[in-house]
């Protein structure tokens, strides 16, 4: 293959009690990337268009991401990035890392995959670590993995995949309002409580419990943050009363994603996802703000190819 063009999904991360470790994978809502090689050595990013990002390699994730890569299999060619943004940068459903996983996931491609897509992570994290601040895996691994992951180590890079519950489904709600992550990470107390980091350790550890178990209520009363909502919820517009109209409508748990202002619910089943939403959108409406609302399965697929030749 000389170029792919791929589809790069958004990522849910965090997951309320999984801070930095937990993340899932969306379906219908990503980025577009074109990857080709070139006689010239290196990475040039050709072409954007959805958002205002830095062409400068080393200021784009991508950029970042593809270089890191290369420094690990030398090459005497480069690759060429086209860059189609279809994720709002700083929405809080993994902008940056779909476009880190996606420069690594099609370079690797073109090179005829020497790489895993556990090793892809960790070239994708040195992306990452440009737009937050620090290296984290918890976006970038269900993009590259698919699914539900588990980030338990990042030195060493340790991933575990963990299984999907057959209904388990998504509502994120987007309000189109910016929060960069670096910013809602300086907001977080550097100690926690020893009372809230064991609910906190409880509640994870029942969380990847109800996903073997495919236990849905053990799974609702697993999603609970006790650490780090309080704090960036004050960030988010009408917080509480979207995670209370959500609750009430059915929803197993509702969350930030990532580091918002987008926020999450996960249900059992698509019926019951559209009345999360529609309580979502009561909520929502009247403030004035634009917003956008995806309901997803989880993609246990990941990234994926859309033509190659």
């Amino acid at each position: 293959m000389e170029e792919i063009k791929i589809f790069a999904p958004a990522s849910v991360a965090n997951v309320s009690c999984g801070f930095d470790v937990l993340g899932f994978c969306l379906g219908p809502v990503g980025d577009e990337m074109v990857i080709r090689k070139s006689s010239t050595q290196g990475v040039t990013i050709s072409k954007i268009e959805g958002q205002d990002l830095p062409y400068d390699v080393k200021k784009n994730v991508a950029g970042v991401a593809a270089e890191t890569l290369l420094t690990s299999y030398p090459i005497d060619y480069g690759f060429e990035i086209e860059i189609y943004k279809k994720i709002k940068a700083g929405s809080g459903i993994g902008s940056s890392a779909a476009s880190a996983a996606g420069a690594v996931f099609g370079i690797n491609e073109l090179l005829g995959k020497p790489f895993s897509p556990h090793q892809l992570i960790a070239f994708a994290m040195e992306g990452e670590s440009v737009a937050s601040g620090a290296a984290h895996a918890d976006n970038v691994s269900p993009v590259l993995l698919g699914g539900i992951t588990l980030v338990r180590s990042i030195n060493p890079l340790d991933v575990i995949s963990l299984p999907t519950p057959k209904e388990l489904t998504a509502v994120i709600l987007h309000p189109k309002i910016e929060l960069k992550t670096m910013h809602a990470r300086e907001i977080l107390k550097k100690n926690v409580p020893m009372e809230k980091a064991i609910q906190q350790w409880g509640n994870l550890g029942a969380f990847v419990s109800a996903l073997y178990k495919e236990d849905y209520e053990l799974l609702s009363r697993s999603l609970k943050d006790e650490i780090v909502e309080p704090m960036r919820s004050l960030l988010i517009p009408e917080f509480e009363s979207l995670k209370n109209a959500s609750l009430n409508a059915g929803a197993l748990g509702f969350g930030i994603s990532g580091s918002g202002p987008s926020v999450y619910a996960l249900t059992k089943g698509m019926d019951k996802a559209k009345k999360v939403s529609e309580g979502i959108k009561k909520i929502i409406s009247p403030i004035g703000i634009d917003f956008e609302i995806h309901l997803s399965n989880i993609n246990n697929q990941g990234l994926k190819i859309i033509s190659s030749q």
